[in-house]
């Protein structure tokens, strides 16, 4: 409810697109309504002249579009309280669990038939259509799409502008003067370089490390830029899921959550404030004060893709696609990456990167053999590979033998059956 109004607003805060026609779908009749009240109000208090429609009928809401943005959840709560639960008796502490690990993995299951479902839907009444994909796991449902359909996919994530944002506070200059070249995968990608006024910040930055207040506002982040020479893009609690340095040791979880991350690095946080935010937003005396809505452009990335194609404007953002044209020279042609690329009106086109440095590499490069696995075993219905997948895991592995392992994931597959392709 509160990300679709965000991105309706985005797209209407420019002039060229703020008489579109924007169908909302939901299978949720409350949140539906609720955000369709939002984002008339929107329309109605600015003066403009979109469309906003609505419906429970994807079909009816693909029906000739141009853009589809896809921002779902699949299966509720049930099977996002066994993906962390259930690895937390196996000694696997995951923060956020919605891209790697044993909860990103199974959300992916979960979540790669309704995106074949989508991508059916798509082909049949939209098929020249964009699908702009904001669901995590991020690599893993574009990767399926890049490998299973014909519908043409692009990821969008904010943790590059969110870092960008983090990284000027810290030094002290403005967000809007910092120039910087990231690339990697989603999650788990890195400032190649970063420049302020043709310099690179990263002697600042370190200057800055030096500091406890800011040292202790960004632990990992600055953790890893320490021992590996970059900044990485995810914040410091959902960073500590992807490598198996930091989550093994509960002196380290404690040590590690600095000041803006203490409640954030704890187990199954994402979980509980998840649960918490929706029961909010399920009260049925939930109130909007309609009559204050306005519309304003957030860091998202959407609305300027969709703008810089229409309007033929060129930008450069750092978004999710197919390592096809080898963007990024040592990971595999058929991963998700994550690279600056250029969008006007001819379209998308990614970046050459090249190799990026070997010690931060063989992170991505762990984490595409996951992704690789995970859609394997999902589109062949085969359960070894889903094992592999979580075996690959670098938290997972740092804390669990083998055997282990392999318990953990049968019983996932045992408690999450009704939500999952059928797996052999």
């Amino acid at each position: 409810m509160v990300f679709a109004t965000k991105l309706v607003g985005d797209i209407l805060s420019f002039d060229e697109l703020n008489d579109s026609t924007i169908s909302l779908m939901d299978i949720d009749d409350q949140r539906l309504e609720q955000t369709t009240r939002v984002a008339k109000a929107m329309v109605h208090n600015e003066g403009l002249n979109a469309t906003i429609e609505a419906t429970t009928d994807r079909v009816e809401a693909l029906e000739g579009a141009d853009y589809v943005l896809n921002m779902v959840n699949v299966g509720g709560t049930e099977p996002f309280e066994n993906e962390i639960r259930i690895p937390e008796t196996y000694g696997v502490k995951q923060s956020i669990g919605d891209t790697i690990g044993p909860g990103g993995v199974f959300r992916g299951l979960r979540t790669i038939p309704t995106m074949l479902d989508i991508a059916n839907d798509m082909e049949a009444v939209c098929p020249d259509a964009l699908l702009l994909n904001y669901t995590n796991p991020m690599s893993i449902l574009c990767g399926t799409m890049f490998k299973a359909t014909d519908i043409e996919t692009v990821g969008l994530c904010h943790s590059v502008p969110h870092t960008a944002k983090a990284i000027a506070d810290y030094i002290d200059i403005p967000q809007t003067e910092i120039d910087y070249w990231v690339a990697g995968v989603n999650h788990v990608a890195w400032f190649l370089e970063a420049t302020h006024q043709g310099q690179s910040i990263y002697p600042a930055l370190r200057e800055a490390m030096k500091d406890p207040d800011i040292y202790e506002r960004d632990t990992v982040r600055f953790e890893m830029m320490k021992h590996f020479d970059y900044f990485p893009t995810e914040s410091s609690h959902h960073m500590s899921e992807y490598v198996p340095y930091f989550r093994t040791d509960e002196d380290v979880i404690k040590r590690m959550r600095g000041t803006d991350s203490a409640e954030r690095m704890a187990t199954g946080t994402y979980l509980e404030g998840w649960k918490r935010r929706s029961a909010e937003r399920d009260d049925p005396n939930l109130s909007v004060d309609l009559e204050n809505v306005s519309v304003d452009r957030s860091e998202e990335y959407a609305s300027r893709l969709i703008h810089s194609i229409e309007t033929d404007t060129q930008r450069r953002l750092n978004l999710n696609v197919s390592n096809k044209t080898a963007a990024i020279q040592n990971l595999p042609e058929d991963a998700c990456v994550e690279v600056p690329v250029l969008v006007d009106s001819t379209g998308l086109r990614p970046c050459s990167v090249g190799e990026l440095p070997i010690q931060i590499a063989a992170f991505c490069q762990q984490h595409t053999t996951v992704h690789r696995l995970t859609i394997e075993g999902a589109l062949e219905n085969d359960r070894t590979k889903v094992h592999q997948a979580i075996k690959h895991d670098p938290l997972t592995a740092a804390e669990c033998t083998l055997d282990e392992i392999h318990e953990m994931t049968n019983e996932l597959i045992v408690a999450n059956t009704d939500y999952l392709p059928e797996l052999s």
